[in-house]
């Protein structure tokens, strides 16, 4: 019986021996990873099925990251941690091994593919938002959710159709048997949506930039458009008063305008901002504004744009590392192992990169909920319900 236990990627889990005891640390980090995974990822699709306010197109690619990752913690890992309890030895039948291996390698993939499927749409909303729908799936939406789950299937297929069913198979070892395969899953699952997510995250960040630089000049575009016709119908109707400055009396902005100033003026300014009037200034002794913010008013303005604003660039960086982070060392560990039969791989190293892989199944609720004002409220709601 081999001391070894072997996961989709074909990476071995080295642990002592049967012989040598039971391994309760493996045991107690196993069910404390999938309580945190079922719970996390319950929360996050209770809450879109419930809250109205989540009931968003974004919200339901994450809803299908989430399934993904809570069918990894009820379907794989209890297995993965019983035979990590059993010192790594494989002591079920081998048609329950396949199983394993085809479930496994199919939702770490699904939930990989999800996350490159967010980082798809998402560059979309940014790119062409006027073509994009924020409250219902629509064709395209439906598209890109169907063909996250086929093409995990497809990586993983070949593991149903018999890959694994080689001869002199060692039945205390539960792995997959082909190393090419091996090759071909660790490609499609990671090397290539990898650095497509990377690219389009990038893309999405200077989107964001881009669309808030455009959105300025067109409001300053449009007021000095609005000045000019002002002043010119009002130079026309009424001559210059004497005693005042020179110039025509101008008319108060459209209440529109007045507000999206005031609130590229906030976007602009830092917290010692000094209020403004937002026309010329020889002007403002004869001006009547039309819109009066107070100071406290303007203070929950700012705090409240640029919030958003920084929190849209933040989550970025946080979901492109944390991904990277947990999948990186996973597959570039277990590909080399595959590709370079007598590298000398330590045993530690292969275990820590694994469970690390399962570990991002954990973090997603984290990263992409906690930049989520409605989703915050709907676990201190759960949370205050259940204490």
């Amino acid at each position: 019986m081999s001391d070894n236990f072997t996961d989709p990627n074909n990476h071995t889990l080295p642990q002592p021996a049967a012989s040598a005891g039971y391994n309760f640390p493996a045991l107690i980090f196993g069910v404390l990873l999938i309580v945190v995974i079922a719970g996390g990822n319950v929360l996050v699709c209770l809450s879109v099925y419930l809250e109205k306010a989540l009931k968003t197109t974004t919200n339901y690619f994450i809803v299908s990251l989430a399934f993904a990752d809570l069918l990894l913690a009820v379907l794989v890992l209890p297995l993965f941690v019983y035979a990590e309890f059993q010192g790594g030895v494989w002591s079920l039948n081998m048609l329950v091994c396949d199983g394993l291996m085809t479930m496994d390698v199919m939702l770490c993939t699904a939930s990989i593919f999800n996350l490159c499927a967010i980082s798809v749409d998402r560059f979309i909303a940014v790119s062409i938002p006027l073509n994009y729908n924020r409250k219902h799936v629509d064709q395209r939406q439906v598209v890109l959710l169907s063909a996250t789950w086929l093409l995990a299937l497809a990586v993983a297929s070949p593991v149903i159709f018999g890959i694994n069913d080689v001869p002199d198979r060692d039945p205390g070892e539960c792995k997959l048997e082909d190393n090419n395969y091996v090759v071909y899953s660790s490609v499609c699952s990671f090397f290539i949506p990898c650095p497509i997510m990377v690219l389009l995250y990038f893309g999405v960040f200077r989107g964001l930039r881009s669309w808030e630089e455009s959105r300025k000049l067109k409001l300053r575009s449009s007021i000095d458009a609005c000045r000019k016709l002002q002043h010119a119908a009002v130079a026309a109707a009424f001559p210059p008063l004497a005693g005042t400055i020179p110039g025509p009396l101008p008319m108060p902005l459209p209440r529109i305008i007045e507000r999206d100033l005031a609130q590229c003026r906030l976007d602009d300014t830092g917290d010692n901002m000094q209020r403004q009037i937002p026309y010329p200034r020889q002007y403002r002794e004869n001006s009547v504004p039309t819109v009066t913010f107070s100071q406290q008013l303007h203070r929950k303005k700012r705090a409240k744009i640029n919030s958003r604003e920084r929190k849209a660039m933040q989550v970025l960086p946080v979901v492109v590392g944390c991904f990277l982070f947990c999948w990186t060392p996973f597959f570039v560990v277990h590909t080399t192992r595959a590709v370079c039969v007598t590298c000398d791989i330590p045993p530690a190293l292969m275990s820590t990169v694994t469970w690390l892989g399962y570990v991002n199944s954990a973090l997603n609720p984290v990263i992409y909920t906690i930049f989520n004002t409605e989703f915050r409220k709907f676990f201190k709601k759960c949370f205050r319900s259940c204490c």
